[in-house]
Order: C-alpha cells, then sequence, then structure tokens
C-alpha cells in the first residue's frame, strides 16, 4: 500500500496516512521533508472508520515501521532510536492462542512464549490493556529466565558473560488493534548493574509508547505470518 501525505497550511498540521489510521503531526517542515521522498500528496480522509492520533515530532522515525517488508530488527532499531536505548532494550512481543510469542529479539523468538494468564509483566500488561511503568523493576516479582538467555555471541565476552546487566527500569504497553483488542505488547527497558546509575522513565516517555503501540498495531511485523 502507497504511503501518502498532506498539509493543512492554515492549521499548520500535518497528516500520515496508512492502514486505516491518521498520525497527525504539528510541524510543516517535516511533513514537506517527507513529502519530497517520491510520495503523492492527498486530501484529508473522510472515512469515518479512520482513526486519528496526534503524533509529535520525536516520533516521526516511526513511520518506516510500515513499510512492506520491514524486518523485526528494524522495526527494535527504529524503537531504540526514538527512546534512545540499545537494541537489546527493546522487546516486541505479539499475540497468538492465548501465547505470548516473541518476535524481537531474535535470540529469544525460539526460546518459549508467555501465558497470558501467568504472572509475567507482559502478560499482565495484555490482560489489563493498560500501559505499566517500573522504575524500580528489579524489586519487581517477574520471570527473569528471559534476561538469563544470552544471544548468539554473548558467550564469547568474559565480561558480559560475568556481569549481565538485569533490567532496572521498564516500560510495558499493550498494543491494539482498531476494535481495541490485544494483538501484542511492546517493552522498552534501561539495563544495568545498579539503578542508582540508571536513567528513570517518564510519563512523558510512557505516552510516546503508547502512540507508538498506536503505530506498531499497523506494521507488517504484527500480522501473524
Amino acid at each position: 500500500m502507497d504511503v501518502s501525505y498532506f498539509a493543512e497550511i492554515k492549521g499548520l498540521v500535518g497528516w500520515y496516512c496508512r492502514a486505516g489510521l491518521v498520525f497527525k503531526v504539528r510541524d510543516l517542515k517535516t511533513v514537506d521533508k517527507l513529502n519530497s521522498r517520491s510520495h503523492s500528496m492527498t486530501q484529508k480522509p473522510e472515512d469515518g472508520a479512520i482513526e486519528e492520533i496526534i503524533l509529535p515530532e520525536n516520533l516521526l522515525p516511526l513511520g518506516s515501521v510500515l513499510s512492506e517488508g520491514i524486518t523485526p530488527l528494524e522495526v527494535s532499531m527504529v524503537l531504540a532510536k526514538v527512546f534512545k536505548v540499545q537494541n537489546a532494550e527493546v522487546a516486541l512481543l505479539r499475540l497468538d492462542s492465548g501465547l505470548l510469542k516473541f518476535i524481537f529479539p531474535e535470540h529469544l523468538v525460539t526460546t518459549g512464549a508467555i501465558p497470558i494468564s501467568s504472572k509475567a509483566v507482559a502478560a499482565h500488561t495484555a490482560l489489563s490493556k493498560k500501559a505499566e511503568i517500573f522504575n524500580n523493576f528489579a524489586r519487581v516479582k517477574h520471570a527473569s529466565i528471559f534476561e538469563t538467555i544470552k544471544p548468539i555471541g554473548v558467550e564469547a565476552d568474559p565480561e558480559l558473560q560475568a556481569h549481565p546487566a538485569p533490567i532496572q527500569k521498564l516500560m510495558s504497553v499493550p498494543i491494539l488493534d482498531q476494535n481495541s483488542t490485544v494483538i501484542g505488547v511492546i517493552q522498552i527497558s534501561r539495563k544495568g548493574l545498579d539503578p542508582r546509575f540508571t536513567q528513570d522513565f517518564s510519563r512523558e516517555d510512557l505516552h510516546d509508547l503508547e502512540l507508538a503501540a498506536g503505530v506498531l498495531a499497523a506494521s507488517p511485523v504484527m500480522q501473524v505470518n
């Protein structure tokens, strides 16, 4: 599906349209830049079924996660850049038959799944449909088994093997489709050996992640193969 953009000059508002969603941007320069990328101009959709999400300028890179053929790794790289974390601090799970299955990190894709009936944080997020933030995550009772599974190559680094950094801060947000049905969970974390030296997430960060989850709901990586 082609992506199209248009701008309302009087209101200084730009629009990004894709998959039944409309993302409103308050930055004409950015919209003009996007329009220059060989995308045609269009009129504002009048379909009442289209959902509108206000997308601040700092989240504009998320538009790329709607591209056909994008991979989970590429999605994680965009999220890591937007939220200023490392790739390994991004987790993306898709709900399938009552199980939350990892899409990213890649090394967790084949290691198992999280039943939504479990006490895992991701399961609670999916069941409650509420965004959650934990700035003292190390003290929160959670399943730490996935933190102990190392990606390929880590074994060769004796320092990482001896001192694996646990999750200290975490944001967990449900990914909902247009019918408010949970289709997955996105988690952004900050790891470190000492929570005192790990930056807290703010309420603004959590709000941004909720907006990001709205974009991810229309991403090809969230579609069941």
